[in-house]
């Protein structure tokens, strides 16, 4: 069987593994194009052979553009494979490199954000991420606020947000990834309160929570000292896409629960308040989809994707103070304090050192779960941030933030916050709402991760070969910057002000509802195993013949999504009980399960298919040790003389592969009456 791929030699001899290889760690998959920072041309001059076909087959693939120039930054001068264990844990490694490499870029990360061409996303992506961070991050706080005695209130939650976004828009390597206050760590908060409440009801709460917080920030930094983040290269979308899953359902979950403590008030402000979130949320998933229609002109539709959020709060806030039955229905609204005050009466330092010596050392193991926790909800988040659908070009990195995440956790601890990590469902929307988009022919050539490269010096629309070709919108680059994450962090601690708090005390509980089952049903809607559950439940005969799961058994689908679902089961199950904050050592636990485990019940072919990395981009693995290495379905390693050469991008981010021997080149020429020639380069 041929493949309708062209790849240049350069590629299929970058792909290939080399002795160096056989150390590595297993199944890791490729699917990533050549960068020529990090990858080794071939020299050897190609043969042509020539192959006739007449089987029918679908069109080719047209030469891509000619991909526009990058910033170049310097690789790690030992890639994974080459390392030695003494070289992998040298301290301070990663986080040098880190900063070696992004410290050229971070005058120029203020100044894209102020030209011309870039204040329209910068503008549109800090509003809606102004909105789309600190509103469920109030959210958690009501139910934080309820369910720990009262010790997280609004500006607690504000502050925590505030802290987070200034630290990472102004300190960070990878401003692109927001942090916030998430769903974890507000079930990690009320579970610690509930096992405090039974063990030592005596002890101070948040005396507790600050020694928590300030063993996590130590260890965050020894993990950070001593390069552990470089094992985030093996987080593929088998983990994320489970982890993923996950918060959506807790978003909706807290949603609903919202929505329950309204019926405490009476029923008729329990089931206004229903019907509140529903509109709310249906508002928001509908007007946010008019980008994707044909109505209008196409900067009116990106406007709908920019604002509907905001749009969607401002008017819902007003709506249930129409005087009449609805004013009447008695809807309970957000509880505010005094500006810049904590919320009870205490200074904003805890006193932590009045905690008994016998509870500093109970508060070590939660302080490690916290970081375990953040290890993977952070690391997760920044590589969603830059994903393979994402143009990104800067250098990532991982140490360096996860070292800040750890002073930003210790600062929580001492100030008595709920601690602010990466935030999973809103990761990609900040730079998605810096993607600037654009619409190409239909049949224009698209890059692995689905965006359209532009050629050098190109920055205008696409030439259309005919006025009423069809066309599709596509990510063309993001907006690299630090100004859209930098205002939103300075919006937030002004929402701490009076007028703006009086504001936020006419929002109702029920539109904070609304906000999680919105933000929540987008993670589900887009998770890679619901799409893989409704492939199975999928009518064959209906299924389009280009679907890449076509190559792929269907009992082996089958047993992957188990793998999965079974995880994901196992996480909800652990998370309605007292060893809730456990949850997080289940879910990384999957990723030696991805490894080792599902590899003997699947084919590397077709896990190919059904799995790649979450991240994969040149400037993303430089920050983890260089290139992946080629795919290995199990802990067999393939012959040296195979390479992983990935095909076309289908729905779901799903993949055509195919395997050829590294030293030959496969192009694909149709002739008229569908005829066509395959030419093999040795």
């Amino acid at each position: 069987m041929t493949s309708n791929t062209s790849v240049s030699p350069n590629t299929a001899s970058a792909g290939a593994p080399t002795p160096a290889d056989t150390t590595a760690f297993p199944s890791q998959v490729t699917t990533r194009a050549p960068s020529p920072a990090l990858d080794t041309p071939a020299t050897s001059p190609p043969q042509l052979a020539t192959i006739k076909d007449s089987s029918p087959q679908r069109q080719p693939r047209s030469t891509p553009p000619a991909r526009a120039a990058e910033p170049s930054f310097s690789p790690d001068p030992r890639p994974w494979p080459t390392r030695s264990s003494a070289y992998q844990w040298t301290p301070f490694r990663g986080m040098w490199h880190d900063l070696k490499r992004r410290a050229p870029f971070y005058v120029s990360d203020y100044t894209q954000g102020f030209l011309p061409r870039n204040l329209e996303r910068v503008v549109g992506a800090t509003i809606r991420m102004y909105f789309l961070n600190l509103f469920p991050a109030l959210a958690y706080i009501i139910d934080m606020n309820v369910r720990t005695g009262g010790n997280y209130s609004v500006n607690e939650g504000i502050l925590a947000s505030a802290i987070a976004a200034l630290a990472f828009s102004t300190l960070s390597v990878q401003p692109l990834t927001i942090v916030g206050v998430t769903g974890l760590i507000n079930l990690f908060n009320y579970t610690s309160y509930d096992i405090l409440q039974r063990t030592g009801p005596e002890i101070n709460y948040l005396q507790f929570q600050a020694w928590v917080l300030i063993w996590s920030a130590i260890t965050h930094w020894l993990v950070a000292i001593f390069n552990i983040c470089d094992y985030t290269r093996f987080i593929t979308d088998c983990t994320s896409e489970t982890f993923g899953l996950y918060v959506g359902i807790i978003y909706i979950q807290k949603g609903i629960e919202l929505l329950v403590y309204e019926f405490d008030v009476s029923s008729t402000a329990g089931w206004f308040s229903v019907v509140v979130a529903i509109v709310f949320a249906l508002f928001v998933y509908f007007v946010e989809r008019v980008g994707a229609l044909s109505f209008g002109p196409f900067w009116f539709r990106k406007l709908f994707t920019d604002y509907s959020f905001a749009v969607a709060i401002i008017f819902f806030t007003g709506f249930v103070h129409i005087p009449g039955q609805i004013k009447d229905a008695g809807i309970e609204f957000l509880p505010i304090t005094k500006a810049f005050t904590p919320s009870t009466d205490r200074g904003w330092v805890v006193e932590f050192w009045n905690l008994p010596v016998k509870w500093v050392f109970v508060a070590l193991p939660f302080g490690c779960l916290v970081t375990l926790l953040f290890y993977f909800d952070n690391n997760v988040s920044s590589l969603m941030a830059q994903s393979r659908g994402f143009p990104v070009k800067r250098p990532a990195g991982f140490h360096w933030d996860f070292f800040l995440l750890g002073c930003t956790t210790f600062v929580s601890g001492i100030l008595g916050l709920p601690a602010p990590n990466g935030l999973v469902p809103q990761a990609p929307v900040h730079t998605e709402a810096l993607s600037e988009t654009k619409m190409v022919p239909e049949d224009a050539q698209l890059s692995p991760g689905g965006f359209y490269e532009e050629p050098e010096g190109s920055d205008s629309d696409v030439e259309m070969p005919m006025k009423h070709q069809r066309k599709k919108v596509v990510r063309t680059r993001v907006v690299e910057q630090r100004i859209s994450h930098l205002a939103m962090g300075l919006l937030t601690l002004g929402t701490m002000s009076r007028p703006l708090l009086h504001v936020l005390g006419l929002m109702s509980r029920a539109s904070f509802a609304g906000i999680f089952i919105v933000v929540g049903w987008g993670s589900v809607e887009g998770s890679g195993i619901v799409h893989k559950t409704l492939y199975l439940l999928r009518d064959p005969a209906l299924t389009p013949p280009e679907h890449p799961l076509l190559d792929v058994n269907r009992s082996s689908i089958l047993k992957y999504i188990s793998f999965q679902w079974l995880f994901f089961a196992m996480i909800i199950a652990v998370s309605e009980t007292i060893a809730g904050i456990g949850f997080p050592v289940i879910i990384t636990i999957l990723i030696p399960v991805r490894y080792f485990i599902i590899p003997k019940y699947v084919t590397p072919e077709e896990l190919d298919i059904l799995d790649a990395p979450t991240a994969n981009s040149a400037a993303v693995l430089v920050s983890l040790g260089g290139p992946l290495l080629p795919g290995r379905g199990d802990n067999r390693l393939r012959e040296d003389s195979e390479a992983v050469v990935e095909g076309k991008d289908v729905e779901g981010g799903l993949r055509r592969r195919t395997t050829r021997p590294a030293e030959e080149e496969e192009t694909l020429e149709v002739k008229e009456g569908g005829q066509r020639e395959t030419h093999i380069r040795r």
